[in-house]
């Protein structure tokens, strides 16, 4: 997502940009877009700092670790954090950032690297006030739709736990349903159209489903990885222990990723996840042979 979110920026903005992998900053180059050699580098007299990284852990190295960047930053700076990476250390986060007179912008984003590129991003944010008025521009040359959840950090990935719970388990959903369809001799692509058009419909079910079908006979391109919801479901879960609530749909879900990490496909594409519930598809010849025995 960081490439193109910076492409997109460039268009408006003076970007100077980092990765850790040099081939990363090789291609960003490619695109026109300056980079540094170093994080502390990247950060040199900018006003907003925009992270896109993996998980909490990365956040608390890139700001407060060995190289960090957190002592670069002036008084005035904006930290515009865009990860999804739950709620436990946004307060720490938040508590060292104010002490050097820098804020941070809680921006969890949804939307893939295509919609990225195109400023079609969803994006929930939680920030004070002043912060925010800081960040907006960059907001919204980003996203298409931008909500303002909360006047702190932390209320932006509070927003978005309860997104991920939705997705992780509308995925995991779609996968059983056309899952099923196929054990029951159903043409595939005819009940993903005819799901589509019903009640049954879901975001997921339109974006993930055709990917499913597809990734049984080749690889698909990887939009979104499957680990993403290993890692996000995982908040969700820790989230909802720590508010005292069940979450046994979401906690089924977290467990077909796990099982799809564990079996290989923690790179693939999460509709890769129907791999874990029929590891193969009925094939034509299958079609012939009578009825379909559950596998």
């Amino acid at each position: 997502m960081g490439l193109p979110m910076a492409s997109r920026l460039a268009g408006a903005f003076t970007i100077t940009g980092y990765d850790p992998l040099p081939a990363s900053r090789e291609k960003a180059e490619q695109t026109g877009i300056r980079c540094a050699a170093s994080a502390t580098g990247a950060v040199a007299d900018a006003g907003i700092v925009l992270l896109a990284v993996r998980d909490a852990a990365q956040v608390e190295s890139v700001l407060f670790g060995e190289h960090g960047v957190a002592a670069a930053l002036a008084p005035g700076a904006v930290v515009l954090m865009t990860s999804t990476v739950g709620l436990d250390a946004v307060a720490s986060w938040t508590a060292r950032l104010t002490e050097q007179g820098v804020a941070l912008v809680d921006a969890p984003l949804s939307g893939g690297p295509v919609r990225a590129g195109d400023g079609d991003l969803l994006i929930v944010v939680g920030a004070e006030p002043r912060a925010l008025d800081t960040a907006r521009p960059v907001l919204e040359r980003l996203a298409s739709t931008l909500t303002v959840v909360g006047t702190k950090a932390g209320d932006g990935q509070a927003m978005k736990t309860v997104n991920q719970l939705l997705c992780g388990v509308h995925i995991a959903a779609a996968a059983e349903a056309l899952a099923l369809a196929d054990a029951l001799g159903l043409d595939r692509r005819q009940t993903l159209a005819a799901l589509e058009a019903g009640a049954a419909s879901s975001f997921m079910l339109s974006n993930r489903g055709p990917r499913m079908l597809e990734g049984y006979d080749d690889d698909v391109a990887v939009l979104s990885r499957l680990d993403i919801f290993v890692k996000d479901l995982g908040i969700v879960g820790n989230a909802s222990r720590a508010a005292g609530l069940a979450a046994p749909v979401a906690a089924a879900a977290e467990q077909l990723f796990l099982l799809g990490q564990v079996q290989g496909l923690g790179t693939a594409d999460d509709s890769a996840v129907i791999k874990v519930i029929a590891p193969r598809r009925r094939t034509t010849e299958e079609d012939t042979d009578g009825p379909q025995t559950p596998r």
